[in-house]
């Protein structure tokens, strides 16, 4: 089985290339980001306090993730419920990040990514892919962005109505903070990840480079 990681910054489209890459390949896609959301949204609703150990493992142990492919898309099912509408607020993404640094969480979650990349060729998309979870995959990516570019697409991905970009824009910068300085699996490029700066390409043009990368290394 193939690995391919692709780690970076919020905004940075990393979602969409993973995907087009992945569709290109013939490979499954996996958005890990959507896992750690995934657990924050659940967190958020049951009101746990997850910066208690002791309770934030008891509550992972019920949790039951399951991802499916619906129309083409990836859908995150908790217990077999689409949870996917409601990971993408600012509010369960800024949480996802805190909660991500808590030790239970990235063991609860490492698992069933070793699980999925031993059955299946995958592009994974994530923060700490190529350093942390799959530091022997074949292909390791970067992709980054400047944060007004990055910004600016998750604005125009969202509610024009409840938010605003100046916001979108602080929150990201603090949101980089927090994932680049934690303790635990920091963001940060792998040594040997080949690093795709897409503040000017579109998402094919970004696409398009990966793909040469990945064809020229034989892996594809």
């Amino acid at each position: 089985m193939k690995t391919i990681t692709i780690d970076g910054p919020a905004g940075s489209g990393k979602t969409t290339v993973s995907r087009l890459l992945a569709e290109k390949l013939g490979y499954l896609y996996v958005d890990t980001g959507s896992l750690y959301r995934g657990v924050a949204l659940e967190v958020d609703e049951n009101s746990i306090d997850w910066k208690n150990d002791y309770l934030l493992d008891a509550f992972l142990r019920t949790l039951d993730f399951q991802f499916v492919v619906s129309k083409g898309v990836p859908v995150l099912l908790s217990s077999g419920r689409d949870i996917s509408r409601g990971l993408r607020s600012s509010r369960i993404s800024m949480l996802a990040s805190a909660v991500s640094a808590k030790p239970a969480v990235r063991t609860f979650l490492l698992g069933m990514q070793k699980e999925i990349a031993g059955e299946h060729n995958a592009v994974f998309e994530g923060r700490d892919m190529g350093t942390v979870v799959f530091p022997r995959a074949d292909v390791k990516f970067f992709l980054s962005a400047d944060l007004k570019t990055r910004a600016l697409r998750r604005y125009n991905e969202m509610d024009k109505n409840r938010n605003r970009l100046e916001d979108i824009e602080k929150s990201m910068a603090l949101r980089d903070k927090n994932d680049s300085q934690r303790r635990t699996a920091p963001m940060m490029p792998a040594r040997d990840a080949v690093m795709i700066d897409s503040t000017g390409l579109t998402a094919s043009g970004v696409v398009e480079k990966m793909y040469s990368v990945v064809m020229n290394r034989g892996d594809g």
